[in-house]
């Protein structure tokens, strides 16, 4: 499809799992209607409740930066409308997924069960915390930035898994981190210059 071909490929996303799930799942079942016509254009879309569904690009790579394997358990931060859930959906074993907003929530769990995204768990709780029922997870994407580096999430890692996320104030220059837990040590990678909607809750 064009997007893939031109968004994601094009754009130096090279993992087959990460573009053979955005050319599998159908992008527009997690738009609001009147933005059906857009739902493959290259820029983030309004879902209500202040949130967005993010750009294609910035899920694949954000989703490539995981480095995933088919028997991973992952861990998202932001559900959203489920975009970013069902792509991880598409390539691991399970995935847990929190959403702040409690419509959101309530609306992408049906949406994800209709679509027959059977391996994704939605709660509805402040992300921060992340979900420590089910941890350690082999990667954690947050989809909404924090001012800093949260350290629940940070705990949650399995060893040698990578946390991904942009961080930064609410509307001013963010930064997409890569955050990988390697035995006792941290390592940080700026990815680059990103805008996401703020993490909220009680942080």
């Amino acid at each position: 499809m064009d997007m893939v071909k031109h968004q994601i490929r094009q754009r130096g996303i090279t993992d087959r799992q990460v573009i053979g799930a955005m050319e599998h799942v159908p992008r527009h079942e997690f738009v609001p209607a009147r933005y059906a016509d857009q739902a493959y254009a290259d820029h983030p879309l309004p879902i209500g409740y202040g949130q967005t569904i993010s750009q294609p690009y910035m899920v694949a790579l954000m989703t490539e930066l995981l480095h995933l394997r088919a028997t991973d358990r992952v861990l998202e931060i932001g559900t959203g409308s489920g975009y970013q859930a069902a792509i991880l959906a598409e390539i691991v074993a399970e995935v847990y997924t929190v959403e702040i907003v409690r419509p959101l929530a309530a609306e992408a769990q049906e949406r994800l069960a209709r679509l027959g995204y059977h391996n994704v768990h939605v709660c509805q709780a402040d992300g921060y915390q992340g979900w420590p029922e089910f941890a350690p997870y082999d990667g954690i994407v947050v989809t909404a930035a924090p001012d800093h580096i949260p350290d629940p999430l940070v705990d949650q890692l399995q060893d040698g898994a990578s946390l991904v996320l942009p961080v930064g104030p609410p509307g001013g220059y963010q930064t997409l981190y890569q955050i990988t837990k390697k035995g006792s040590e941290i390592v940080h990678r700026e990815v680059m210059g990103v805008l996401f909607v703020p993490l909220t809750g009680v942080h």
